[in-house]
């Protein structure tokens, strides 16, 4: 009896949450918009192209799988302690969507009893479809596809590392990331979830930061993980916790990452 949960009919339902979430953020891009802050004490925004998309997608998991639990960045949490839970984080990269640059994305992530099994990353203007269920990671645009595979990359001199902006590390995280920014060839900044998928596609080596919820990098684990790399804390342990992250392209660049940030 099949229950929409195997690998090619989450694929199949994660496109369609994410052609949902397109169908209200792609309208509203390069568009002027009404930019609200989240955070008195700070800059967090968010616009009606979050609101709304994060709306559409809790919309058609509730109708498909009333069932489980869904955690949002914009509409809060659902947490009933179901088998399954959702991570949806409908504009990641809200600096980035409002400045008018094509480096944010759409996340989706479903989590089994507190690990992330599946997920994908949506980009609707470059209609980029990064996505992870069964085992297998995949890229496609349009008619062309294939399959992600991360860097074997071993050294950190050799290693190319991203972090959105190196001013969201809390004082204690910035040393330990300029400790291991020293170590890599090369660091740049910026691309928020879009580095994460280009860790999977074998373009880069390492993203590390801190201070990430559950729906910034549940869809990205399976992602990554599945194309090969590893994602977990600063201390080794499941990232779908969120806080301090640091994602590789393989086991042996995450082993000597770790050895510098735990």
């Amino acid at each position: 009896m099949k229950t929409g949960l195997e690998p090619a009919d989450l694929l199949a339902f994660m496109e369609r949450l994410a052609q949902a979430a397109e169908r209200e953020t792609l309208p509203r891009f390069r568009m002027p918009l009404d930019v609200h802050n989240k955070d008195a004490g700070a800059f967090d925004p968010v616009t009606e192209a979050d609101r709304q998309a994060e709306l559409a997608i809790r919309a058609l998991i509730a109708e498909r799988f009333p069932d489980h639990d869904v955690v949002g960045e914009e509409h809060g949490s659902v947490d009933s302690g179901a088998e399954y839970c959702w991570h949806i984080d409908p504009v990641d990269g809200t600096r980035a969507f409002i400045c008018g640059l094509p480096s944010w994305g759409t996340l989706i992530g479903l989590a089994r009893r507190g690990y992330a099994i599946a997920g994908a990353m949506h980009q609707p203007f470059t209609q980029e479809w990064f996505a992870a269920a069964g085992g297998k990671s995949v890229w496609r645009r349009g008619a062309q596809e294939r399959r992600l595979s991360t860097r074997a990359t071993a050294s950190l001199a050799d290693a190319t590392m991203m972090t959105t902006s190196p001013t969201l590390f809390a004082a204690g995280d910035i040393d330990r990331f300029r400790r291991l920014e020293k170590a890599c060839r090369m660091t740049r900044y910026g691309f928020d979830c879009y580095a994460y998928a280009m860790v999977a596609a074998g373009h880069i080596d390492l993203v590390v930061e801190s201070g990430l919820k559950s729906y910034d990098i549940c869809a990205l684990i399976p992602v990554i993980e599945q194309a090969g790399g590893v994602v977990s804390d600063w201390n080794g342990g499941n990232a779908l916790g969120g806080g301090r992250i640091v994602a590789a392209a393989n086991r042996d660049l995450h082993a000597r990452a770790l050895a510098i940030l735990s």
